[in-house]
């Protein structure tokens, strides 16, 4: 065994890299946190002015960090073209962001956590975090803007703290429930 792997030969993650992982489990921790104890129905109500929910804001996360792995792995092919995207496309797409009556929280949950065990495992092994790709297009994203895997791991860790954010205010406008405090 190598010094730097486990008994069960999965490498060891040390220096910037488990820092990262550290940020991300942190924040998913926190998302995750907002729904303990809800009934699929709670995990629906909309409690603000948001069109927000809490069960559609686990499935987006992580259908936000499954994209990114994608284009961690494959640069801007893997994700989609979000300029050519049509009336339709994003009507659909905002079924994303809500717990549909045949979906469960968890089984969003469930899916939640492979897809960050997905993402683990890809921060562990990835030879290179300075590998850069060109930005998918989307309307918020530079023309010609790049970004190296390390920033988009960044950007995974600070578009979950968001959504955790919005999370707990949800859930305190739902029954008071509070991540902290």
């Amino acid at each position: 065994m190598t010094s730097n792997e486990s008994t069960t030969n999965a490498p060891i993650v040390t220096g910037e890299r488990a820092d990262l992982l550290a940020a991300l489990a942190k924040q998913r921790h926190f998302l995750a946190f907002t729904t303990r104890d809800l009934t699929d129905d709670q995990a629906r109500q909309r409690t603000t002015a948001s069109e927000l929910c809490l069960g559609g804001l686990i499935k987006h996360v992580t259908g936000v960090e499954q994209g990114w792995v994608q284009f961690m792995l494959e640069g801007p092919s893997g994700m989609p073209d979000f300029t050519a995207m049509t009336e339709k496309d994003w009507a659909a797409r905002a079924d994303d962001f809500r717990l549909l009556p045949d979906e469960t929280l968890a089984g969003v949950l469930a899916e939640y956590e492979k897809a960050a065990a997905r993402t683990d495992e890809l921060v562990t092994t990835l030879p290179d975090l300075d590998r850069r790709w060109p930005l998918p297009k989307a309307p918020w994203n530079e023309p010609g803007a790049e970004w190296s895997v390390r920033q988009v791991l960044m950007h995974i860790v600070a578009e979950t703290a968001q959504h955790a954010g919005h999370a707990d205010i949800i859930r305190e406008s739902l029954d008071g429930a509070k991540s902290m405090g």
